[in-house]
């Protein structure tokens, strides 16, 4: 445990300067490209529904799964899994604001946040995908069929994880917030410190 309080003020200084170290060009970057994979890949799949499958049609690409897995051609003017239908308009102003607001908060989001930016970059590209549909088309094209579950497409589901993704990672970095708190800054470096001193002796003792 070190006790000196400089050391420690010292320590907590350099931890908080290196959470705040802004974003390379190509960091915030990372948010752009993973929207554009997203909005390529959700508009060539809706593209090839629309002109190869009738409307509210299906089609099993694998009889056996047909009960679980099916494309079925269906038209969406609500929010995501048909949620909300007739509200295309109320959903396009809310794609707009969350788009924005998600390209001002990539903006101030520090470095080595990559993983941050992969997640709202899939709920950016899911968003802006199903955004250009109803412009496009008037509504939201859905192909995707499991069972039960609402028939979406890949705006959709690139919504949902990114979502998850994102959720995942405030949680994991809210443990290691209140890990942070209870043992300190200094001893955290301490203890990488001393691992990294053991696996320089066990690697020593090896080459031996």
């Amino acid at each position: 445990m070190n006790d000196d309080p400089n050391k420690t003020e010292q320590s907590e200084e350099s931890w908080q300067e290196a959470t705040d170290r802004p974003a390379s060009v190509g960091e915030k970057a990372i948010l752009f490209l993973v929207m554009a994979l997203v909005l390529l890949a959700d508009f060539l799949s809706k593209l090839y529904i629309e002109n190869s499958l009738e409307l509210n049609t299906s089609w099993a690409p694998i009889p056996e799964l047909a009960a679980f897995f099916r494309i079925t051609h269906v038209s969406n003017t609500g929010a995501a899994f048909g949620l909300f239908p007739s509200g295309s308009i109320l959903f396009m102003l809310v794609a707009i604001g969350v788009s924005i607001f998600i390209i001002i908060y990539n903006s101030r989001l520090p470095a080595d946040h990559a993983l941050y930016r992969v997640a709202l970059g899939l709920q950016l590209g899911g968003a802006l995908g199903n955004l250009i549909s109803r412009l496009r088309v008037g509504h939201v094209t859905d192909f995707l069929d499991f069972g039960p579950w609402p028939v979406f497409n890949l705006a959709d589901f690139s919504i949902v994880a990114g979502v998850f993704l994102l959720a995942f990672l405030m949680l994991q970095e809210q443990r290691q917030d209140n890990q942070r708190q209870k043992v300190g800054p200094a001893d955290i470096a301490t203890t990488d410190k001393n691992h990294s001193d053991s696996s320089e002796d066990h690697t020593m003792l090896w080459n031996e």
